[in-house]
């Protein structure tokens, strides 16, 4: 069966937000005008102490196809969007997930919902460039243990080669590329991709989720594409430039530690394009050509990422964190 247009569509959203009342309600008000069959947008609160939560309820008041969940605390990436995404309908044709601080618009997501079209692609995403009109490199090449010390470094020339090697080298054909993974500021999926390769990694606190669920779209034998003809606004709040010892920069060091750990790689990233077999077949050959860095890094995960999720992924099973 075809899929449908985004206008035909039924299309759930999930937005996560964090003292977010700078952005969340541009945010949410773009995504509400959008024009399509049947939306639902679900944003799930991770214990906002700004206006976020007031400004939340103001609009749930008066548009019913708001649904907000608040949380207690911050639960990160991974725990909030599955909460919503447990929640989303089985008869939904799309599943966007979406940051925060970003404005969406008809014209994109009618584009992105026709890349769907072709049902090799698991998920697909746009340009996205902030309000000053700096286009950011939404999709990437697979990090490497090189590649985060190198953007870590603070001698330019180190930092550059690093940014350089995240470039995808995939052609873009036709508006599209082939892609290692997509900030997960927005996805567009169908929703038998989340069946297929399941919720995100709730051993992953704040990130690398959205590069272990796309290489794991990889594994299931799914195109992760960027649209390059398909732009958005996204401010990119990094929050983990903000402080060099914060929680968020912690977490993104256990995170990777547990994703180089789980995938079997440090310094040289697994090809994709060649389907799941070839994934499989490849992948013991390159984890045991450094039994040290392999020492390391699984020492480091147990260390750092033992804590058991918070909760069972539910719905989901196949793939969440094995």
């Amino acid at each position: 069966m075809e899929r449908p247009s985004f206008r035909d569509s039924k299309t759930a959203f999930v937005i996560i937000s964090w003292n977010s009342a700078a952005y969340i309600e541009k945010c949410v008000e773009s995504v509400l005008a959008l024009q399509c069959r049947k939306l639902d947008v679900w944003v799930v609160d991770n214990g906002s102490t700004d206006d976020t939560p007031e400004i939340l309820e103001r609009i749930a008041g008066r548009d019913g196809r708001l649904y907000v969940i608040r949380e207690g605390e911050n639960l990160g990436t991974t725990v909030s969007r599955n909460e919503a995404l447990r929640r989303v309908a089985p008869d939904t044709d799309y599943v966007c997930v979406l940051d925060s601080d970003t404005v969406v618009n008809q014209a994109a997501f009618e584009c992105l919902a026709a890349v769907l079209a072709d049902r090799t692609i698991g998920v697909v995403g746009p340009t996205m460039a902030n309000s000053k009109g700096e286009v950011q490199l939404s999709g990437r090449a697979l990090p490497t243990l090189g590649i985060k010390l190198g953007k870590a470094c603070p001698l330019g020339g180190a930092s550059r080669r690093a940014a350089d090697a995240e470039v995808p080298d995939a052609p873009v054909e036709g508006g599209l590329q082939d892609v290692g993974y997509l900030l997960s500021a927005c996805w567009l999926l169908p929703y038998s991709t989340l069946e297929t390769v399941g919720l995100l990694d709730e051993r992953i606190f704040y990130a690398p989720e959205d590069v272990d669920w796309c290489l794991r779209c990889h594994e299931a034998g799914l195109r992760v594409v960027r649209c390059h003809d398909a732009r958005i606004v996204h401010e990119y709040q990094r929050l983990s430039h903000k402080r060099l010892f914060s929680k968020t920069n912690v977490e993104h060091v256990k995170g990777l530690g547990y994703y180089f750990m789980k995938h079997g790689y440090l310094f040289k990233a697994p090809e994709i394009g060649g389907g799941r077999d070839s994934w499989l077949t490849s992948r013991p050959a390159r984890w045991s050509a450094w039994p040290v860095s392999q020492l390391w890094v699984t020492t480091l995960a147990r260390e750092l990422s033992n804590a058991a999720p918070r909760s069972a992924f539910g719905r989901f099973p196949a793939g969440c964190w094995s």
